[in-house]
């Protein structure tokens, strides 16, 4: 009987379920609102706190690595410069080495030249004392032989050393000056 009194209540008024009560509507709309400040108040501030610290790591992290690309980029252009200025003073180190090696063979062959000029004058020095010494030999022996044959000739003695050696010395100065006439003649 209780379901029959509520259904005939129910039919006496005619509800539209679509359409929402007003109480329904007031209380709906107070919650919101008091959602709305709950949210205003409390939820979005720390959105925006969390969004803005966000936006600051990220703007700070685009800052470092601009700063970083930056600093990467100077210090490429110092390791370039110094790497031209080793390059540079490389090929100043190889050019004055070559000079360096110029010079050390440039005073090698003078020291050489040298040396050899000094053999050179050292022999014809020896070559001079050896043929003063075989003119000596040979006058000796000259002086022997022609002592031997003008005594033969002459029939007298010519072993006194000081006629000796007059005689020799006579008989090669004659000697030396019909061959300097001979050869001037020739």
């Amino acid at each position: 009987m209780l379901n029959s009194v509520l259904f005939l209540a129910a039919e006496g008024e005619t509800h539209n379920p679509i359409i929402p009560d007003i109480s329904e509507l007031i209380l709906g709309f107070v919650a919101f609102l008091i959602l709305l400040f709950v949210l205003k108040k409390f939820v979005v501030p720390r959105f925006e706190k969390a969004y803005e610290e966000r936006a600051q790591k990220i703007e700070g992290g685009i800052e470092r690595a601009e700063k970083a690309q930056a600093e990467a980029e100077a210090a490429l252009t110092e390791y370039k410069a110094q790497l031209a200025d080793a390059r540079s003073e490389a090929a100043k180190i190889r050019d004055d080495a070559r000079l360096e090696a110029e010079q050390i063979k440039a005073e090698l062959r003078a020291n050489a030249e040298a040396e050899a000029q000094r053999i050179v004058t050292q022999g014809q020095a020896q070559l001079q004392a050896q043929k003063a010494q075989i003119v000596t030999e040979l006058r000796a022996e000259l002086g022997r032989n022609a002592v031997e044959l003008a005594g033969r000739i002459v029939g007298e003695s010519l072993e006194d050393e000081a006629r000796r050696r007059g005689t020799v010395d006579r008989f090669l100065a004659e000697l030396e000056t019909s061959g300097a006439t001979n050869g001037a003649g020739k």
